[in-house]
């Protein structure tokens, strides 16, 4: 991220929620930086005209929840294509740079973005840890293995009925739950778009557009084929990140799993 910072007159820090994002930035940003968080009503109405209240800063600009506000970004650009800036901007988002290009005016050439999808390898005394409890956080660090299981629980609860509809997506949050839950047990396998859909009663084109919108969303990574195969049609493996597959089973049997890795 230092290395973005330094190369872009603006970084994108891109993640889930709940991620890490907001931790990074604090321990990456000097102390005196100045900080706008989104999710803030008084830091959102600072920005009711964002070029008079971002020309004027200097050094290190975070913003935080920047999908909030896609408006801001052609007011970047423009700060951004001014000679001998005196600011550098780092914006914080919950979703994926396809998503946020939608919404908003490019700034391809000014923006360097930085993906981040919570803890990964931590070393082999701490591998059972992950696998059972992903990549979150507050999940892997939670001090019991049913506080952990809980806070997975409430966090795919508040992923499906409110993030999901803050970055623009009209999806049932039953149906999007259930569809969610059936992806996983794909995980780091090939998927059959016409094996979920008979098993949801959906059409295929809409199994591809929830694919699409869980990769979107950074909720699901989809790993394409290493070698292309003309003759053949190959699918996509998929991952779940930062959660594991056994984020959408039973807390016994989660507890029983992971007690047995």
């Amino acid at each position: 991220m230092r290395s973005a910072l330094k190369n872009a007159p603006v970084a994108a820090l891109l993640g889930p929620r709940q991620c890490g994002k907001t931790t990074l930035a604090r321990r990456v940003a000097p102390p005196h930086c100045t900080y706008l968080d989104l999710e803030n009503p008084r830091d959102l109405g600072l920005l009711d005209e964002p070029l008079t209240a971002l020309e004027p800063l200097r050094g290190l600009v975070v913003i935080d929840e920047v999908q909030r506000r896609p408006d801001l970004f052609p007011v970047l650009r423009v700060i951004a294509d001014r000679r001998r800036t005196p600011a550098r901007f780092l914006i914080l988002g919950s979703a994926s740079p396809e998503l946020l290009r939608q919404s908003s005016e490019t700034l391809a050439g000014r923006i360097a973005f930085v993906e981040m999808a919570g803890f990964a390898l931590v070393g082999a005394a701490k591998l059972a840890r992950l696998w059972c409890r992903g990549g979150m956080p507050r999940s892997f660090l939670a001090k019991t293995e049913r506080a952990s299981v809980d806070w997975r629980r409430n966090f795919v609860s508040t992923f499906v009925e409110r993030d999901l509809r803050e970055l623009g997506f009209q999806i049932p949050a039953v149906q999007i739950r259930r569809f969610w839950a059936m992806l996983a047990h794909y995980h780091g396998q090939i998927w059959s778009g016409a094996e979920l859909a008979r098993s949801l009663g959906i059409g295929e084109s809409t199994v591809r557009r929830y694919v699409d919108v869980l990769t979107g969303a950074l909720a699901v990574r989809q790993l394409q084929p290493w070698h292309e195969n003309l003759g053949k049609r190959q699918g996509a493996a998929l991952a779940l990140t930062p959660l594991t597959a056994r984020s959408f089973c039973r807390r016994s049997e989660t507890a029983r799993r992971c007690a047995t890795s």
